[in-house]
């Protein structure tokens, strides 16, 4: 026996889902909120008790002051250039090297493969003083270069590359073969359109990494005029001690995340696997 529903029984039984949905939403979005919030606020409203949760006179004062007592320009340069240079180098190498591993047979690839994941348990911090090393030999200190080197491969950037290639169907490869194709061709032609959710998501989370990075920045770095954003924000809590400042310090926080969401809502229709059933049909 069918069992029908009314149109409205149907968006009834919706109803639970919605709820949690919302619920989620406000629980990850509140933080959010209280960010831009106490950013337009007067620095007496930030403290005050009870929370004042909407300013009553909102004002930008404080992103103006934020770049007049930092110099928050120069630090997005930076922050862009090593972000945008490193994420394009991680997904570069991973989309080779995680193509190879899925796609090719060679000596040794799985305990290679193996010994690549054992990579991703070692702690950073244990990696901090050889890589500084590494950098003062290189004469690479206090610089932007010294920053990039350790940033142009990924572990788990080869590993997510790999994991979603072995899903190409080898029929496209091997077609593609027939057609004379060389295997840098087949690669960047079949390969890299295939792999476009991964590659999306791969530099979303590069991106959202490298710009966020503190304490390798911190350790190489030591010309205020080479420092990245978070770097420069974080100067704001030593113009501080108490609340005169603090809508300055939120402002100068939501500045700093803003590159962030913009990039997630560029790249986010990419996560949509598009890519097997329309090159199978195809």
């Amino acid at each position: 026996m069918i069992e029908t529903r009314t149109p409205l029984q149907r968006r009834l039984r919706r109803v639970p889902v919605a709820m949690v949905l919302l619920a989620a939403l406000l629980f990850a979005g509140f933080p959010l909120f209280w960010l831009a919030s106490n950013s337009v606020k007067l620095p007496e409203e930030i403290t005050a008790l009870p929370p004042v949760w909407l300013p009553s006179q909102p004002t930008l004062d404080a992103y103006g002051e934020a770049f007049r007592l930092l110099p928050l320009g120069n630090a997005f340069l930076n922050s862009f250039l090593i972000a945008g240079i490193s994420t394009a180098a991680v997904v570069v190498t991973s989309t080779m090297a995680g193509w190879a591993f899925a796609i090719y047979e060679f000596r040794f690839r799985e305990p290679l493969f193996l010994l690549l994941l054992a990579t991703m348990f070692v702690p950073p911090i244990t990696t901090l003083v050889p890589l500084y090393w590494i950098i003062q030999s290189m004469g690479l200190l206090d610089s932007l270069v010294g920053v990039l080197v350790p940033q142009r491969a990924n572990a788990f950037g080869i590993f997510l590359i790999r994991q979603f290639a072995r899903g190409v169907p080898r029929e496209l490869i091997d077609a593609g073969r027939v057609d004379g194709a060389s295997e840098w061709r087949i690669l960047w032609s079949i390969g890299v359109p295939l792999l476009r959710p991964a590659i999306a998501t791969l530099a979303m989370f590069a991106f959202v990494f490298y710009w966020n990075a503190y304490l390798w920045p911190l350790v190489v770095l030591q010309s205020p005029d080479h420092f990245t954003v978070v770097l420069v924000v974080n100067q704001l809590q030593s113009y501080t001690t108490a609340v005169r400042l603090a809508n300055v310090i939120f402002a100068g926080t939501l500045m700093a995340v803003i590159p962030n969401i913009l990039l997630f809502i560029i790249v986010r229709r990419a996560y949509a696997d598009q890519g097997f059933s329309s090159a199978v049909k195809g």
